[in-house]
């Protein structure tokens, strides 16, 4: 129910809470239960349910959809249909996997830490979605807990952007939306596009 690495200051708050409490009494140990509380806040987790609906693609964030539309995709070089998220400065920061799928090395990625962090995922039918984390409101970098040639499932946990960010899922031009503009999304469970087989 926490992010992964939110549990080390998460627990290391609440030992400084108690330890203040012991010592100095309850009173200035509220500050710090307030800190603990706000962090418990920013790295919980809770697990969703992924829905079982073939060549669905899920929501990888919790947010507002603020853009739907064919464009080209400056990752695989290849048009695209586009699906922007805003995450919510108040949900769960957690980022998921939008597909099942391998996990590989976008075209031009150099590691460049100023640049989004994009995830290439390749369908076992085929499929290629991107999906590119931006820097958070604080211009924190996002983590990503995934590694190239690693396979993961839909909905898996990815990463996580402190304070959320925006991110973009790029699909197979031909993929059907399932989502319009300013609809609200949830990660992992509301499904945004399906990938169209003859």
């Amino acid at each position: 129910m926490i992010a992964r690495h939110g549990v080390a200051p998460l627990l290391a708050a609440i030992l400084a809470a108690v330890l203040v409490m012991h010592f100095l009494g309850w009173m200035y140990s509220l500050p710090v239960w307030l800190l603990a509380g706000l962090m418990l806040v920013m790295y919980r987790d809770p697990d969703r349910a992924v829905p079982s609906r073939p060549l669905s693609v899920v929501s990888p964030a919790d947010g507002r959809v603020t853009s739907v539309s064919h464009t080209p995709d400056p990752y695989l070089e290849r048009a695209s249909l586009k699906i922007s998220i805003e995450m919510n400065p108040l949900g769960v920061f957690t980022t998921r996997s939008p597909v099942e799928g391998k996990v590989l090395e976008p075209h031009g990625h150099n590691g460049n830490n100023n640049e989004p962090h994009g995830v290439w995922l390749q369908t076992d039918e085929g499929d290629d979605i991107v999906m590119v984390m931006s820097r958070g409101r604080l211009n924190n970098k996002p983590r990503c807990y995934i590694r190239f040639g690693e396979r993961v499932g839909q909905g898996r946990r990815c990463g996580f952007v402190h304070w959320g960010g925006w991110i973009d899922v790029y699909l197979p031009d031909y993929s059907r939306a399932e989502v319009e503009e300013n609809a609200t999304v949830l990660g992992g469970t509301d499904i945004i596009a399906s990938l169209v087989h003859d």
